[in-house]
């Protein structure tokens, strides 16, 4: 039977991730997750393809909802949430563009002392409104929002693709990988090797979920996700020798959750390490681009 066994969030765009046991789940994704995030003054995203040390800083939340920033070397920010009169910014993620806030100048200040130095002017977006940014229309329902996640509120990935991923890795003396070095959300168990690539409905826990497009991946898969340093062609070398669809190299499933039924409010359900996972639709392999 397929479980959940792995739950992920990630506060700051492309910073290190927190592991719940349990996440309430809004129709932009998981709580908390991407609500911030670096920008150039042209508002792009500043990631792990830009400075893969990003990896390195640690992120929470104060009880009052300020923002916590931990660097590599224990310097702390906190930051609260800009209020309504806080400076306007536009975001831009990959060219989709949303209204957001800029933090307070303090935080520019602190991330400008322990980023690399053509990263002095970056700037910390919140993303106030979570209706700002809609999901690409090719992919998705009238009225699908996204966080500052590349593309969709959630990714899923499967323990049963990583372990053939690893396989064709270790034939070739390639090293194995965690499943950190994709940055799900959800990860599931129990299940055949690339079963994913042709979900089209989901049921985890109390919650259903829509299966949209398949991730097409990226630099930041090959940076050590604790050291934040680059290690070499892998696993995209393999991914696009083994796995290579619609010309991306694939490895996991992008979701939208689904509003159930007498729900209201943003809160649409919870998840929780240990729920079970079950297929409710198939069909042909979903599109990675």
């Amino acid at each position: 039977m397929p479980l959940l066994t792995g739950l992920h969030r990630y506060p700051v765009k492309s910073m290190y991730r927190q592991n719940p046991a349990a996440a309430t789940v809004e129709p932009w994704g998981l709580t908390g997750d991407r609500r911030w995030m670096l920008a150039g003054q042209d508002g792009k995203a500043i990631t792990q393809r830009d400075a893969p040390s990003l990896a390195r800083f640690r992120t929470g939340f104060d009880e009052d909802g300020a923002l916590l920033v931990t660097s590599p070397e224990g310097d702390r920010l906190r930051v609260p949430a800009p209020s309504g009169a806080a400076q306007p910014a536009v975001g831009d993620v990959f060219g989709s563009r949303f209204a957001a806030a800029e933090a307070e100048e303090k935080a520019r200040l602190w991330f400008a002392e322990r980023l690399p130095e053509r990263l002095a002017h970056v700037r910390l977006l919140h993303l106030d409104d979570p209706l700002a940014r809609p999901v690409n229309e090719n992919f998705s329902a009238p009225g699908d929002t996204v966080s500052m996640a590349d593309g969709f509120p959630l990714l899923a990935t499967s323990t049963a693709s990583l372990a053939a991923l690893n396989t064709w890795m270790t034939a070739k003396g390639a090293p194995a990988l965690p499943m950190e070095r994709f940055r799900p959300n959800l990860v599931v168990d129990g299940t055949e090797e690339w079963e994913e690539d042709g979900w089209r409905r989901v049921a985890i826990g109390e919650l259903t979920f829509r299966a949209v497009k398949l991730c097409g991946r990226c630099v930041v898969t090959t940076t050590d996700q604790e050291t934040g340093e680059r290690q070499g062609p892998e696993p995209l070398a393999s991914l696009a020798e083994h796995h290579r669809l619609d010309k991306k190299a694939a490895f996991g499933v992008n979701l939208i959750p689904e509003r159930p039924t007498g729900v209201t409010g943003d809160i649409l359900g919870t998840v929780r390490v240990g729920d079970q996972v079950t297929v409710l639709e198939r069909g042909e392999r979903l599109p990675a681009a």
